[in-house]
């Protein structure tokens, strides 16, 4: 089964039982297994500084999904927390859940509403330091060049303070 690492993060509410809740709901999906998570980090705002600090983790999946299926499974369980997609919300918000498909194996993909990897992974820390804690060495299929050495470019570094330690589902 394809292996893929997504990416959850959350800024509204209970932060970190959001973060919980949905990786127990993916975890609930007979076609994802939930295989590792990251830690979990206080991390500031990205795009737009002027909203609550997040909490962010990553997730090392298997999952018989398709990458479009995949998003649209990602898609639900943000819907389930209460997460609403419309073109009214402003970019880089406040979010109750957000889930990104950072990595599906080594597909590269460009399509409407899906790039993987994804396309700005490479510019936040939020995202990397927690993958780094999965998969350090891993070569970006695009950038030939590993998570670590992609951590040490970043231009701009947001702060990242570990939060708390690695979730365990109940499954």
């Amino acid at each position: 089964m394809p292996i893929a690492y997504l990416s959850l993060g959350s800024n509204m509410n209970d932060r970190l039982g959001n973060i919980q809740r949905a990786v127990s709901i993916l975890s609930s999906n007979y076609n994802i297994k939930v295989i590792r998570t990251s830690a979990f980090y206080e991390t500031e705002p990205w795009g737009n500084k002027d909203q609550d600090w997040f909490i962010n983790a990553c997730i090392e999946i298997s999952t018989k999904l398709s990458p479009k299926e995949l998003l649209n499974a990602c898609f639900e369980v943000e819907k389930m927390l209460g997460r609403i997609r419309d073109e009214n919300t402003p970019k880089w918000s406040s979010r109750i859940i957000d889930i990104d498909i950072i990595f599906y194996d080594d597909l590269i993909l460009n399509e409407p509403g899906l790039t993987i990897p994804h396309k700005y992974m490479h510019q936040r820390a939020f995202v990397l330091v927690p993958l780094l804690e999965l998969i350090a060495d891993y070569k970006h299929p695009k950038f030939n060049i590993t998570l670590e050495e992609m951590y040490y470019n970043l231009e701009t570094l947001e702060d990242v303070y570990l939060y708390g330690t690695r979730y365990t589902s109940p499954n």
